[in-house]
C-alpha cells in the first residue's frame, strides 16, 4: 500500500535583497526538501515585499489567500522558506489552522530521519532542542508516529518536555555527551598516522558518495535525495601504489540552520583537517554556480578555505543539450564550452566526469594521484620507492 504523503503548501519572499529568479530557484529546493521529508508539494505562495513582515511573514491580505486555499484543498502543512521566530510561528497557525514549518525545521526533520550512528543521533538532537527552546509554546502533535510525515521528529514528537529548564538541561547534557564523544573522534583522527587525507565536500546531492563508492570500492548509501549522507564516513584508498584516505561528509546547502553547524563540529572537523578537498559540483543543476559560492563561504565559516582543491564537475551525462532547452532569449552554453570556461578561470585543477556512467574516470584518478603525491613527498621526502 502506498505510504501516506502529506501535502503541502510553500511560502516565499522576494525581499530587495532576493531577485524573482533567486526566490523561484529557493521555493524549488524548498519542495525538493519537503520531498526528501515525506510529503508533496502541491502549491507555491510568493509575494513581494521589501523585508519579511514581523508578524505574518507575508502580508496579511497573502495570508488569508494561503488559508482560503488550505481550507478548499486539503493542505496538512504549510512550509516557509526562512526561518521564522516564535511570535510569527504562532500568529501564521492561528490563522491558517494548520501545523506550520520554517527552513530550519524541515532541515532539521530530514536530519532526524537520515541519522544512523549514536553520534549522528545526538547531533541532530541537540539542534532540535536548541530549536525548540524559544517555540515551547506551538509545538504540534501532528507528525505520524510510525512512519511516514514531516516535520520535527525526535523532540518535536512528544509533549512532555515542555519545561524551558528541562529542555536547558538536556542540552547541556547532550553538549557533554558530544564532547566525549568528540575526544573519542580526535583520537581516532590521531590514530590514522600521517596518511595523505581527501574530503569530498559540496552541495547536498551533487554524488559525493556515488563517487566515495567508485574509489573506495565501498557501498556508501547514496540517493538522489538531500542529505543522503548523514554519517561521516572514511574508507582508504589505493591509486596505483598511493595509499590515502578519503572522507565522505554532508552536504552543505543555503541557509544551513547555524544550531546544525555547531552540532555537527566534529564531522566538519574532518573537512578541516583534511590536506586535500574535492569539492564535488552537479554540473547539470541550472544554478550551480549558486551552489559553489554557498560551499565556498560555508568553507570559509568553518575555516576550512585555501586548501588544495580539485573542481570536479559531476554528472556531465546529464548536462542538457540544446534541444532540451526551452529558453530562447539566453544563448546556450555548450558542455565544452563550459570546461573551457572553468579550465581557464579556475584557480584548482578542473575536472568533468560522470560519477554513475564512469565518464573520465581515469583522468580524475590520475590527477587526484598527482595532488596526493605532491602532499606525500613533503610528509614522506624519502619514500622514493612509491614513485
Amino acid at each position: 500500500m502506498e505510504e501516506h504523503r502529506e501535502r503541502v503548501v510553500l511560502i516565499g519572499l522576494i525581499t530587495n535583497a532576493v531577485t524573482v529568479e533567486q526566490s523561484q530557484e529557493w521555493l524549488e529546493e524548498l519542495a525538493f526538501l519537503v520531498e526528501t521529508a515525506g510529503g508533496i508539494a502541491v502549491k507555491s505562495f510568493v509575494q513581494r515585499l521589501p523585508m519579511p513582515d514581523n508578524k505574518f511573514y507575508v502580508g496579511s491580505g497573502k495570508l488569508e489567500e494561503i488559508q482560503q486555499y488550505i481550507a478548499d484543498n486539503d493542505i496538512q502543512i504549510a512550509v516557509f522558506d526562512d526561518e521564522l521566530s516564535a511570535g510569527q510561528l504562532r500568529n501564521i497557525e492561528q490563522t491558517l489552522h494548520c501545523p506550520v514549518l520554517d527552513r530550519t525545521s524541515l532541515i532539521l526533520d530530514i536530519f532526524a530521519k537520515r541519522a544512523r550512528t549514536t553520534y549522528a543521533c545526538t547531533q541532530v538532537e541537540l539542534a532540535q532542542y536548541q530549536y525548540l527552546l524559544p517555540r515551547l509554546t506551538r509545538m504540534w502533535t501532528h507528525l505520524e508516529r510510525q512512519r511516514g510525515g514531516i516535520g520535527m521528529r525526535g523532540p518535536g514528537e512528544t509533549e512532555i518536555e515542555t519545561d524551558r529548564r528541562i529542555i536547558r538541561d538536556k542540552i547541556a547534557l547532550l553538549r557533554k555527551r558530544l564532547k566525549e564523544i568528540d575526544k573519542q573522534q580526535a583520537v581516532q583522527r590521531g590514530n590514522r598516522g600521517k596518511m595523505v587525507r581527501v574530503a569530498l565536500v559540496g552541495y547536498t546531492n551533487v554524488g559525493k558518495s556515488t563517487i566515495m563508492n567508485a574509489l573506495s570500492k565501498s557501498e556508501v548509501f547514496a540517493e538522489n535525495k538531500l542529505f543522503a549522507t548523514l554519517d561521516t564516513t572514511v574508507r582508504k584508498v589505493v591509486i596505483e601504489n598511493l595509499p590515502f584516505l578519503l572522507t565522505d561528509t554532508v552536504g552543505f546547502i543555503r541557509k544551513l540552520p547555524t544550531g546544525l553547524i555547531e552540532s555537527f563540529k566534529s564531522t566538519l572537523d574532518e573537512t578541516r583537517e583534511a590536506d586535500i578537498l574535492l569539492h564535488v559540483v552537479d554540473i547539470s543543476h541550472p544554478h550551480f554556480d549558486n551552489h559553489i559560492e554557498v560551499v565556498e563561504q560555508t568553507l570559509a565559516d568553518i575555516e576550512a578555505a585555501n586548501k588544495p582543491t580539485i573542481m570536479i564537475f559531476n554528472k556531465m551525462d546529464a548536462y542538457p543539450t540544446p534541444l532540451e532547452t526551452n529558453d530562447e532569449e539566453e544563448a546556450f552554453v555548450t558542455l565544452e564550452q563550459l570546461k573551457k570556461s572553468w579550465m581557464n578561470r579556475s584557480k584548482y585543477p578542473a575536472i568533468f566526469i560522470s560519477a554513475l556512467q564512469k565518464e573520465n574516470w581515469d583522468e580524475l584518478k590520475s590527477v587526484l594521484y598527482q595532488e596526493v603525491r605532491k602532499v606525500h613527498i613533503q610528509r614522506f621526502p624519502f619514500n622514493d620507492f612509491l614513485y
